[in-house]
């Protein structure tokens, strides 16, 4: 190490500092999104040798920072799973079939915002939003059609739904015992997590506390019923979409995590019994070198958490296991065909960082609901990486690098800082009561903006090497008598089910909702199965729970 100290100060004064004076940097300083001073190089003293073992590890053995299976890609690819959903169920399903036809590997469903209320298509609060950002699904019909040809034993599932998570799930199971799938064989994942909805997103119901019980009676019902299913994927993607910094994105999303483990440990749930099906949910931005580090960083910190904090035994439970999506927030509409090589290098980073799924976005996302084709591309993206790339045949490429070994560190120190104060204030519910992560997330993306708005950060086609172009043409929209087919669709449903089944259902629900300790699962997935419909299933919970006020922050 004093090799290396005492002849990176003789480059630096008799080398760098005449080079730099001939030739000026290009900016007074270089950091990443997290604020890390970035040097112009680094060596073997990031990481003692006697460190290696205790922070890098193996391969699928603790810490994780290199990966949380021995042989990652070279057994086999991440699952190449395209996030989709528009208009009707009919559409969604066309679009499924299509990508698994291109080659996808796993579904991803996205909902509109009805959907995501717990209101029915046919409400006065779903005018104008029916099918607009993802498929609309309202009762078990709907959802029957949306699966349609689908088979539920050998395609997994990951549904972005967080208030609703439990209904859509039970939808989700009823309709794979219709085709004749025990619960057993169901695997995917629900979003499902709330607490980044109160910070970053809106798309919430009930205030934290029932919601945080339906979590972990979701938690309890897959342990025990659907045990291929993760209940929850805490999702820093979203906190990302705000404008937070990826150490702030670790950081944030982790106390989530922790909140969710904390109420199923007071839930009377053993951390052994649940902690391995948590996954996680994260971002993948612009500063490639950065977001690589990041998941590391999140990896190594999140075994320690479980294992330290929690007592977690089962290697599983330490593993921090996590689906990555390219950055919507990076797309342009500006020369939208930039965004393919944006994606490309975000889709990259989240492989060297060992992603367990990716979603890759479309170029037209910034303009609209992507095309077949820009679908189809974005999927070939991954495929390029994973077959033509040779980033795969080796674990962990970049580990051992000293400006990954350096930015890893950093990222978990910095999110290791804000988990200190989050605890400091009574746990992360406290904290998004007091405005905590809101009010970081708020500062960190006025100063991005600003970075922007004084060139001091360059997007291409947006502050600089502008052009003049056309407006676009052939955008994917979604018509209005997708509300109309929705609404006459419900109609029917009412007229032709069992309207005492369904009282009985709702009742039950209502019931047990008053009550702290009956797990509420069971009884939904029986609501469903009688066809009472989401914004039913919804309406009887607000009548218990009521409904969360925004938590404003100035």
């Amino acid at each position: 190490m004093s090799d290396w100290k005492t002849e990176k100060d003789r480059w630096w004064k008799q080398v760098y500092e005449k080079a730099k004076a001939k030739a000026p940097e290009r900016r007074a300083t270089f950091e990443t999104s997290s604020g890390i001073a970035l040097d112009p190089v680094y060596g073997p003293d990031v990481l003692a040798a006697e460190e290696v073992m205790e922070r890098l590890g193996l391969p699928g053995e603790f810490p994780f920072t290199r990966g949380v299976q021995p042989t990652m890609y070279r057994g086999r690819f991440w699952t190449m799973r395209q996030y989709a959903g528009f208009g009707s169920a009919e559409a969604s399903n066309e679009r499924y079939h299509y990508l698994l036809k291109s080659g996808q590997t796993g579904l991803s469903v996205a909902f509109d915002l009805p959907t995501q209320m717990g209101r029915d298509a046919d409400h006065p609060r779903a005018k104008g939003e029916v099918g607009k950002v993802g498929v609309s699904i309202s009762s078990i019909r709907d959802m029957q059609v949306l699966l349609k040809g689908i088979p539920l034993d050998r395609v997994s599932t990951s549904m972005t739904i967080n208030a609703t998570a439990s209904i859509l799930l039970s939808l989700y199971a009823a309709v794979g015992e219709q085709q004749g799938v025990p619960l057993e064989k169901l695997s995917g994942t629900v979003q499902n997590d709330i607490l980044k909805e109160y910070i970053a997103r809106g798309t919430y119901i009930y205030p934290p506390e029932p919601s945080l019980r339906l979590i972990t009676n979701m938690f309890a019902f897959c342990a025990k019923r659907i045990p291929k299913w993760n209940p929850i994927s805490i999702s820093g993607y979203h906190i990302r979409e705000a404008g937070s910094t990826a150490a702030q994105e670790i950081a944030f999303t982790l106390a989530d995590g922790i909140a969710y483990v904390d109420a199923a440990l007071k839930a009377g749930l053993d951390v052994d019994a649940f902690a391995g099906q948590l996954s996680f949910f994260f971002n993948v931005h612009n500063h490639f070198l950065e977001e690589v580090a990041k998941f590391r960083a999140a990896r190594r910190l999140w075994a320690r958490i479980m294992k330290e904090r929690f007592g977690a035994k089962n290697p599983r439970s330490q593993m921090l296991r996590f689906h990555a999506q390219t950055a919507g927030s990076t797309l342009t509409a500006q020369q939208v065909d930039n965004n393919v090589v944006r994606v490309a290098l975000q889709a990259l980073a989240a492989v060297l960082g060992g992603a367990q799924s990716l979603h890759t976005n479309s170029r037209d996302e910034a303009l609209a609901l992507p095309t077949a084709e820009a679908a189809r591309l974005a999927l070939r993206t991954q495929q390029i990486i994973a077959y033509e790339s040779g980033v795969c045949d080796v674990v962990d490429p970049l580990g051992g690098s000293y400006v990954i070994e350096h930015l890893t560190n950093e990222l978990e120190a910095k999110a290791e800082d804000y988990l200190r104060r989050i605890d400091e204030m009574g746990g992360m519910v406290n904290a998004i009561r007091r405005g905590f992560p809101q009010q970081e997330i708020q500062d960190a993306a006025y100063q991005a903006q600003r970075a922007l708005e004084t060139k001091e950060q360059i997007v291409v086609g947006v502050n600089e090497f502008v052009e003049d172009e056309p407006p676009p043409k052939d955008l994917l929209r979604v018509d209005e008598s997708v509300a109309v087919k929705q609404a006459e669709r419900l109609a029917q449903l009412r007229r032709e089910r069992h309207d005492d089944a369904v009282t009985r259902s709702l009742d039950a629900i209502r019931r047990a909702a008053q009550t702290p300790d009956e797990n509420l699962m069971p009884l939904i997935l029986d609501a469903v199965k009688a066809e009472a419909t989401l914004g039913e299933i919804s309406d009887t919970l607000r009548e218990v729970f009521g409904e969360h006020k925004e938590i404003l922050v100035l």
